[in-house]
């Protein structure tokens, strides 16, 4: 199980690093552009991987639709949610919504998968999102102001990245992970097509090497690495538990922004670790065996 649990917070740490190049990249690029030739060149990289590895699996009528779900709550709606809300709001209360995203998967594993959910995990749940507030707020904010507009959008792409951690969970084990992760990828670019090929022409932006590898770089680590690790630990840990591994997102986020905008470190910010290993242990510590 540990393995489940280290491949569960790899993933979310480079979700969680890929926000701040995701916002790079958004000061030169429109985002349905950036979104849609990540999922291209991920398809790239997968496609040979899959007919290598899991040779012609083709899914099911019911998979296919679960994939597509997948494609739609997780890459279309939460980074077009993210990064739009980004524009309205500002990175403190961004952040605090980001931290909301333990709770709601938590919820939507005992609604929607109908797991128990112990007073423990509950506990756990309180903790993390505690964590995140307290990294978040320490990190300033330099007088911005956030907004309605810009908090909703961010808590509807929350609520994507949770509906597509549920919905992976009911698939998970029924395709091999390549190849669930390239027709998740595939059907995400088909999504995201109609809305940047109209701009296609900004694609000669990408002569500047330095943003030609930070495109790469996201969708190889975004589009590929973390979906594979994520999956991958879904297959041995119950949804409500993975659902603590995505405090790692924001926390991350967090972090890149300590140690690449120069912003320093305070002791609100040890608070705020301090609490997310109290979550980490609370969800993941083992049950005591009962005679």
């Amino acid at each position: 199980m540990l393995s489940a649990y280290a491949q569960l917070a790899g993933s979310m740490i480079l979700t969680g690093m890929n926000v701040a190049v995701a916002k790079t990249l958004a000061g030169a690029l429109p985002i349905p552009m950036i979104l849609g030739l990540r999922c291209l060149i991920a398809c790239a990289v997968l496609l040979p991987l899959a007919l290598w590895r899991d040779r012609a699996v083709r899914p099911g009528r019911k998979l296919l639709w679960n994939l597509l779900l997948q494609a739609a709550a997780g890459t279309v709606l939460y980074n077009v949610a993210l990064l739009g809300g980004l524009r309205f709001t500002s990175a403190i209360e961004a952040g605090l919504v980001l931290a909301t995203m333990p709770a709601v998967v938590a919820l939507g594993s005992a609604w929607f998968l109908r797991e128990h959910i112990a007073p423990r995990g509950w506990a756990a749940v309180v903790l993390a999102a505690v964590g995140m507030a307290a990294i978040v707020l320490a990190r300033g904010g330099e007088g911005e102001g956030g907004s309605l507009l810009g908090n909703g959008l961010v808590l509807l792409g929350v609520c994507g990245e949770a509906a597509y951690v549920l919905f992976a969970k009911r698939a998970s084990g029924a395709l091999p992970l390549l190849t669930a992760s390239l027709w998740m990828q595939a059907f995400s670019a088909a999504l995201l097509l109609p809305a940047w090929l109209p701009e296609a022409g900004a694609a000669v932006r990408l002569a500047d090497p330095w943003l030609l590898t930070l495109l790469v770089f996201h969708a190889l680590t975004a589009s590929v690495l973390s979906l594979l690790l994520w999956y991958g630990g879904l297959r041995r840990a119950p949804a409500g538990v993975a659902g603590i591994f995505s405090a790692f997102l924001p926390a991350t986020a967090a972090v890149t922004a300590i140690l690449f905008l120069g912003e320093a470190p305070t002791a609100t910010h040890a608070l705020g670790f301090a609490l997310l290993f109290g979550s980490m242990m609370l969800a993941t510590w083992p049950p005591r065996n009962r005679a």
